[in-house]
């Protein structure tokens, strides 16, 4: 991979890696869902708007044949992925929803094999089958001791597959787009259908504790804003697959600030089934390369 999309994919995984237990404390201090994810957008939103007017900004106005794509992709990878990563957060936690969001490579290659007609092989099939029980394993160990799973991993489960489609479709406008610009697109057009959270937020913001306003604003600016300008430079400058890998670290960085910062862990059986969901991505993705590697080898020879 190229040295610098590496390390911009690094930056940015290590912002996202720390936004779980953020998320959760601003949750804990007085923040309903709603309104949290609504505070952390506007930040974002004004951010880029504040950007887009400075006099090196030169963004460009939207081709009609992207405009829908940028807002369907916005309404996808940044209202559906917070919405559901936020709500599902009251019950799931910091860690545990990390490893939900680092199992996105699973989605993202079942995209590709459903509508991209990607060809997997046997082993890419078999990896995604030990992959999914990763996530069913997770998932269990939401559940109480009635083995009743929490409804916040369906909605994290939800926004790991958002983010998937999000990460597949928006490769292209990279070509025509400048990675600011299409941060900036994809967050006011996510930011629109989060107004509808907008009453009582004022109220919210005002009886919250210091600590979850910080952790908002923090989200806001960091998370939201500086790392998806990030995450869209490391996306054209390298490819997909290569940077979308780095994501197999997010949830260690979760889990870790999570311990440091909520002085929460996982349970064991979530931690089993992320072990082995992100395990078996990686071998799959290792054992594939090394295949095609071969097989162009063998045809070149």
């Amino acid at each position: 991979m190229n040295k610098k999309a590496l390390l911009f994919a690094l930056i940015t995984i290590t912002i996202w890696g720390s936004t779980f237990a953020a998320i959760r404390a601003s949750l804990h201090g007085g923040y309903s869902p709603g309104h949290l994810v609504l505070t952390r957008f506007l930040i974002a939103s004004a951010i880029f708007a504040g950007y887009s007017m400075l006099p090196n900004a030169h963004f460009k106005i939207p081709r009609k044949d992207d405009f829908f794509r940028i807002l369907i992709l916005g309404l996808i990878g940044i209202s559906t992925y917070h919405i559901a990563l936020t709500f599902g957060e009251q019950t799931v936690s910091a860690g545990t929803a990390g490893m939900f969001i680092g199992t996105a490579p699973i989605f993202t290659a079942l995209i590709a094999v459903l509508v991209l007609k990607e060809r997997l092989g046997i082993i890419g099939w078999v990896g995604l089958g030990i992959g999914f029980t990763g996530i069913i394993i997770i998932t269990l160990g939401t559940s109480n001791s009635s083995f009743q799973v929490s409804n916040g991993a369906y909605l994290v489960m939800l926004a790991a597959l958002a983010t998937s489609v999000f990460f597949v479709f928006q490769k292209p406008l990279y070509a025509r787009y400048k990675p600011i610009e299409l941060a900036a697109y994809f967050t006011w057009a996510g930011t629109l259908p989060m107004l509808f959270f907008a009453p009582g937020l004022f109220g919210t913001i005002q009886q919250a504790t210091m600590e979850a306003n910080i952790s908002a604003l923090y989200t806001g600016i960091f998370p939201a804003a500086i790392a998806y300008a990030l995450w869209g430079t490391a996306l054209s400058l390298g490819k997909a697959s290569s940077v979308t890998s780095t994501m197999y670290i997010e949830p260690v960085i979760a889990i870790v600030v999570a311990w440091i910062w909520l002085k929460e862990f996982p349970s064991t059986l979530s931690i089993i089934g992320g072990t082995i969901a992100i395990a078996s991505v990686i071998v799959v993705n290792l054992v594939g390369k090394k295949r095609r590697v071969i097989v162009k080898e063998l045809e070149a020879g």
